[in-house]
């Protein structure tokens, strides 16, 4: 079976291509003809960022299409960065930038106040049909300095207690099978499997 994966991230591409294994290939937007394609992410939610990308995708290409929109939400700042993750610092801003503009308003903020998510809505779009939405979620709690060299985006300051580890410091083995973004395409794939989809 192929999607489109609407995302020009690698890191991304990857691991959602691991999760889903072999019954899936995710076609890249290069693989399909659009790899000039920009989808501007102004929605107010995961849910709306992630339909309008799927949209987009499959009304450019004809084929169906996945998205994916994640990323932080911090109970301290009021579930911030949100949808603005990946700009959390301006755009065009790197993994290091965000993070060091997060540990800085979360100066002061103690241990057990740090308390976060990462969030995962996966949208499945067909031709002339309406999107179908999946959402994952992981918790955890913000530490004050990195740890780990794996991973990518906030995962060196993401620690999760049931490993006593950051998300950078465990395989990636461990991480796609706890992650965010595993949780909401562990749903689509059984939505798969029961024949609702595709």
């Amino acid at each position: 079976m192929k999607l489109v994966l609407a995302s020009q991230n690698k890191h991304k591409a990857e691991e959602m291509q691991a999760i889903l294994g072999d019954d899936v290939r995710l076609l890249t937007f290069d693989e399909v003809g659009c790899g000039d394609l920009e989808i501007v992410e102004d929605g107010v939610t995961f849910e709306e960022n992630a339909v309008k990308k799927a949209i987009t995708v499959t009304e450019k290409t004809g084929l169906p299409a996945i998205a994916d929109d994640s990323g932080l939400c911090v109970d301290a700042l009021f579930g911030a960065p949100g949808v603005y993750t990946a700009r959390f610092a301006g755009e065009g801003a790197s993994d290091d930038e965000n993070i060091k503009k997060l540990l800085a308003e979360l100066e002061g903020v103690g241990e057990e106040e740090r308390t976060a998510k990462f969030v995962s809505v996966i949208a499945l779009a067909k031709p002339n049909e309406k999107p179908v939405t999946y959402r994952g979620e992981v918790s955890g709690r913000i530490l004050f300095e990195k740890r780990g060299e794996n991973g990518f985006g906030y995962d060196p300051v993401f620690y999760l207690p049931q490993f006593d580890a950051s998300m950078a410091e465990v395989s990636a083995e461990i991480k796609n099978s706890i992650s965010h973004r595993f949780n909401a395409l562990k749903l689509l794939k059984e939505d798969m499997e029961r024949g609702n989809v595709l």
